[in-house]
């Protein structure tokens, strides 16, 4: 083997560990997100969430996710009242309800949405999120079947990423390598709402304050992920690709 296929060879192994990675992130998240506090507990014995913020570029600190008296219990009240109707200081955890112009035309029978105003319930978020899911052929089992919950985003991240490990494992990626990367940065580009979501969690969650930590990591691995994780520019309208991610 030449040097030259050494170094492509070694180049596919560090993107084949890479796409690894970030799908192992991606499935944590989603999990979390989707109410499985036991992940979240694991996460925080084992320091999982303490070893990624060190590695973001942006000096994360993660004191709250340390201490004696975090508990699963503890944890999942702190869930519900967070991210499940009707929790005493709920945050929607899906775009729709934080996109700043409301969907035209979108009537809701919903207590979260007011008719002409943000903060509905499958809005045009969803409907988006959705044709990215159609797209791939990718069929969501978390997010309460909601399109555009965190849940279900990072769900299909996930997959989308165990998609591009297999393609780099294989010996003919092609085409189908770029789409799957370019379906990413769409994606990707669909998660700015997170900030919104991180700054209405932080106010909210104030007594602990692990869930805001987590949401600002989600937030900053996410960022970091657009900008350096996915190999492909954002393409300037949504694609229709025949790629199933799962």
């Amino acid at each position: 083997m030449s040097t030259r296929d050494g170094d492509s060879s070694a180049g596919d192994s560090d993107a084949h560990a890479m796409a690894q990675a970030r799908g192992h992130v991606y499935e944590l998240l989603a999990a979390i997100f989707d109410g499985e506090v036991d992940r979240l507990v694991a996460a925080l014995d084992d320091g999982t969430f303490a070893d990624l913020a060190a590695v973001l570029p942006s000096g994360l600190g993660t004191d709250e996710l340390v201490g004696e008296e975090l508990d699963e219990r503890a944890l999942k009240v702190g869930y519900d009242n967070l991210f499940v109707v009707p929790g005493d200081h709920y945050v929607p955890p899906f775009a729709s309800a934080h996109v700043t112009d409301p969907s035209e035309e979108f009537e809701s029978d919903s207590p979260y949405h007011t008719v002409g105003e943000a903060g509905e319930l499958l809005g045009d978020p969803a409907a988006a999120m959705a044709r990215l899911y159609g797209a791939a052929g990718f069929k969501q089992t978390r997010g309460d079947d909601i399109p555009d919950h965190l849940a279900a985003c990072f769900e299909f991240m996930c997959a989308l990423c165990e998609r591009e490990a297999a393609l780099l494992n294989g010996s003919e990626a092609g085409d189908e390598l770029a789409s799957v990367r370019e379906l990413q940065a769409s994606t990707l580009a669909r998660l700015g709402w997170i900030d919104a979501f991180e700054q209405a969690v932080a106010s909210e969650d104030t007594v602990e304050g692990v869930f805001a930590v987590v949401v600002r990591i989600a937030r900053t691995f996410t960022a970091w992920d657009a900008r350096e994780g996915v190999a492909a520019e954002v393409p300037t309208a949504e694609p229709h690709y025949g790629t199933d991610p799962q």
